[in-house]
């Protein structure tokens, strides 16, 4: 069971599920995830508060496995709205693995973020620098991966979670992405400002960075679907939790993904320069070599022009959904 299967990062992992000769069922109560994203399974529309939906589910598809990706997702949202982020991240997450136990059902691959480290002391970030988140989405990520260490303790649930780096991009072959409304995701948003002509707003060009913005790490989001099903296969193997950084091992300010889309696409980039927003660290690069270690996984579709190129071609695909 894929739960937030409808979404972005959830519709890739149920392909390559279904690719790998799993039967994901989505478990999404379409918030922010769409019906026509759901092709390689089941739909059940429902909330992971709701516990009597999740036992309707359970009982009826009995999956071995859950993966977890069901989540408020905004850094900038979360500031402004932590009750939001509290309710839904960790006290629909303590719902859902409450259920799980009752049902027996002791395997779950956790959806986290590399916003649990906060500020980086060192760079790149591995999996044992020290958590200290700087948001509210950061933090009620980072309870989540708390309380699934005492409930492998106390009940047995092994779990793997997969700290995301910036998921971008699009299914290669163009089947499904990234399509959100409003859309707050960078490469999105400047494919939109180069082909509609729209200003783009950067926060902050005041960071100690080489160019004054934000450095991040961009992950294909096909390489960070592959990464779930990967670590499925290590826990159905191995029965032992675990925690893995997903990303390209490269970092790129705002501007210099600004100048790439102007390469890709051929159009300028209209730009405003606005205050830095709150919760932003200026650097986020990800070591990912225990992932490659342990899960035999590598980020083979993260280069940045493949990224846009990818991302383009779904933008012009995606333009009469909704």
């Amino acid at each position: 069971m894929v739960t937030g299967g409808a979404g972005y990062i959830g519709s890739h992992v149920c392909k390559e599920l279904k690719q790998r000769g799993y039967f994901p069922v989505v478990f999404d109560n379409l918030s922010t995830g769409h019906t026509w994203a759901v092709k390689w399974g089941a739909l059940e529309v429902g909330d992971i508060a709701d516990e009597s939906l999740l036992n309707q589910a359970l009982l009826s598809h009995k999956p071995t496995a859950v993966i977890h990706l069901a989540a408020s997702a905004y850094v900038g949202e979360s500031v402004i709205n932590p009750m939001k982020y509290y309710q839904n991240n960790v006290c629909g997450t303590t719902t859902l693995l409450k259920t799980l136990v009752e049902h027996g059902i002791k395997q779950l691959i956790f959806s986290s973020t590399c916003a649990t480290y906060g500020h980086p002391q060192q760079l790149p970030l591995t999996e044992d620098h020290n958590q200290d988140p700087i948001n509210p989405y950061g933090r009620s990520k980072y309870m989540v991966e708390q309380i699934l260490r005492d409930y492998d303790f106390a009940y047995g649930v092994k779990s793997i979670s997969l700290r995301y780096f910036n998921a971008a991009g699009a299914d290669l072959s163009g089947d499904i992405g990234e399509l959100h409304i409003p859309e707050t995701h960078l490469i999105p948003l400047v494919i939109e400002a180069a082909l509609q002509k729209k200003i783009l707003t950067v926060f902050g060009n005041d960071y100690e960075t080489q160019d004054g913005t934000c450095i991040r790490d961009y992950i294909h989001v096909s390489d960070i679907a592959r990464a779930h099903v990967l670590a499925l296969e290590r826990l159905e193997n191995q029965q032992t939790s675990d925690t893995f950084n997903l990303g390209s091992e490269t970092g790129k300010s705002v501007f210099e993904v600004i100048t790439c889309a102007e390469d890709v696409l051929g159009l300028p980039v209209p730009i405003a320069i606005q205050a830095r927003r709150d919760g932003d660290p200026p650097i986020l690069v990800a070591d990912a070599s225990k992932a490659r270690k342990v899960l035999g996984w590598n980020s083979e579709s993260s280069d940045l022009v493949r990224i846009f190129e990818s991302a383009h071609k779904w933008y012009e695909r995606s333009r009469n959904l909704n």
